[in-house]
């Protein structure tokens, strides 16, 4: 029998080292840095890139290395309920224009859904919904803030039941929003749907990899927690 062909890599057109190219957009979609903050960090340590290359590594490789991210922790995270989902939407201008990105977030803080739309009404509030109900399957309570396109969703998919409403039950997802907004900032904003599509995702999936809870473990646990995401991202797209 003819044995099975070997995937190409996806470095092999470019001069630079995969380790290199990781570093890179880890770098750049992780921390609040611009594309030429990026560039300075690097060349101080010997590497001589433009910051254009560092534009052009993560919208390549950014989407590659979420999408093995996310295979990895479904296949690790077999089993485990997301049983508790917040929703929260936040405000993002896009050329002006306000444009809205609807957020889903487990009990523990994990980011599952990231979705961007025009509106903020019941339309876009169900796509959202389903878009998650449909990646992860059934949920036990869905906490909300009392904006009414919530309510309205729910009673469409019959699920009107599990919906939860508090002031400050919500405080999980607020929170989440915080590392993106710190990147927004950086970035000068976006100026396209399809790119603030692209980064949210991208970044929700570098979040989850890298969250470790450090303010609920011990410094010793946090370290070996950093350890092994650290190898785990330099094996990506191996």
């Amino acid at each position: 029998m003819p044995r099975p062909r070997k995937a190409a890599s996806p470095f092999r057109y470019f001069n630079s080292s995969p380790e290199i190219i990781r570093l890179v957009v880890m770098m750049y979609v992780r921390f609040p840095l611009s594309l030429r903050n990026v560039e300075d960090l690097l060349f101080e340590r010997g590497i001589d890139i433009c910051h254009e290359t560092v534009r052009h590594w993560w919208n390549r490789f950014g989407p590659m290395f979420a999408a093995d991210i996310r295979r990895q922790r479904v296949s690790r995270m077999k089993g485990f309920r997301h049983w508790n989902w917040h929703l929260d939407e936040m405000y993002v201008k896009i050329g002006g224009e306000m444009h809205y990105l609807w957020r889903a977030v487990d009990q523990e803080g994990e980011i599952l859904e990231s979705f961007v739309t025009r509106e903020r009404d019941k339309k876009a509030a169900l796509s959202f919904i389903r878009r998650a109900l449909k990646r992860h399957g059934t949920v036990e309570t869905i906490t909300t803030d009392g904006l009414r396109s919530y309510g309205a969703a729910m009673d469409a998919l019959g699920n009107r039941d599990k919906q939860e409403i508090g002031r400050w039950a919500n405080n999980r997802v607020e929170n989440s929003h915080l590392p993106f907004r710190r990147r927004e900032r950086a970035m000068l904003r976006f100026r396209q749907m399809k790119s603030l599509q692209k980064f949210a995702s991208v970044h929700a999936s570098l979040h989850n990899h890298f969250a470790s809870e450090r303010n609920l473990i011990d410094r010793q646990t946090y370290k070996e927690r950093r350890s092994a995401a650290l190898a785990e991202w330099r094996s990506l797209m191996g």
